[in-house]
């Protein structure tokens, strides 16, 4: 399992973001306090609070992903 503090500041960030964990065979979860979405729903992260770090854990190893995570990655 890993896990990263990641920042989405657009729709096409949420885009490109789920388009890459949707190519990924295992889980993604992005955290906020009590709240967990699946990260492969475009709706579901849409619904977040944009203007805040979100915490990424998943669950499997993918050089895509992991670009896309070091993209957004905060700090």
């Amino acid at each position: 399992m890993a896990e990263h503090q990641i920042r989405l500041n657009a729709a096409e960030d949420v885009k490109e973001f789920v388009n890459a964990a949707n190519k990924c065979d295992f889980d993604i979860d992005i955290f906020y306090n009590r709240i967990i979405i699946d990260a492969k729903s475009i709706l579901g992260i849409l619904s977040m609070d944009l203007t805040r770090e979100l915490t990424v854990k998943y669950y499997g190893e993918n050089p895509g992903f992991n670009a896309v995570i070091a993209k957004f990655a905060v700090g």
